[in-house]
């Protein structure tokens, strides 16, 4: 019987071998670490960015808004930005509308 049980334990394969879970749970921080670095962090930067030139825009700025207008501020609302774009033309754009600054009315 015990020679039985020795042919037995001689002849079932050895479990495969794998990379260990500590291994595995710090590669999955490590990636997780890279893609905070890489991608979430400087994309958070330049939100915090964009929120500030917004909030320092004011009358007499000439702006660019996503769309591609080229305008100057006229007056400033709580949620939007009222636009002159040509003669007697002014339209109304929404504060996250605005891509960029071209001329700030002191300089």
């Amino acid at each position: 019987m015990t020679k039985m049980l020795l042919v037995l334990a001689q002849a079932q394969p050895a479990a495969p071998s794998g990379p260990s879970s500590t291994f595995m749970l710090i590669a999955y921080g490590s990636l997780m670490a890279a893609m905070y670095f890489f991608m979430i962090a400087p994309q958070r930067k330049k939100a915090k960015e964009h929120e500030k030139m917004l909030t320092t825009l004011t009358s007499g700025d000439e702006i660019v808004t996503t769309g591609g207008l080229y305008g100057t501020i006229t007056s400033v609302k709580d949620d939007r930005f009222v636009v002159r774009i040509g003669d007697n033309v002014k339209v109304e754009v929404g504060k996250g509308f605005v891509s960029t600054v071209v001329k700030k009315s002191g300089a």
